[in-house]
């Protein structure tokens, strides 16, 4: 295999993880956690979720399907290259 294909997946990886700390940083605190400790916890939604919190939700889960995909690529390229010697 290619050592493109890595730096690809190296450059995607680095992406993903920074999307995936901004996306997990906008998730609204739901009480009971550290959110609660700093005032987080004392606001209450009367509607539920809205849909901007539903899709900040799936957004969060691509992005971290993703980030996963990633690791598992670059561990299966750097198990090859250890075999081929690449």
């Amino acid at each position: 295999m290619p050592i493109e294909f890595a730096y690809v997946l190296i450059v995607l990886l680095v992406i993903t993880s920074v999307m995936l700390t901004m996306l997990i940083l906008l998730h609204k605190g739901k009480g009971g956690g550290m959110s609660s400790m700093f005032g987080g916890g004392v606001s209450t939604s009367l509607a539920g979720s809205s849909v901007a919190e539903k899709n900040l939700d799936r957004y969060t889960v691509l992005a971290g399907i993703v980030w996963f995909a990633c690791i598992v690529g670059l561990g299966l390229w750097l198990k090859v290259a250890m075999n081929t010697g690449v």
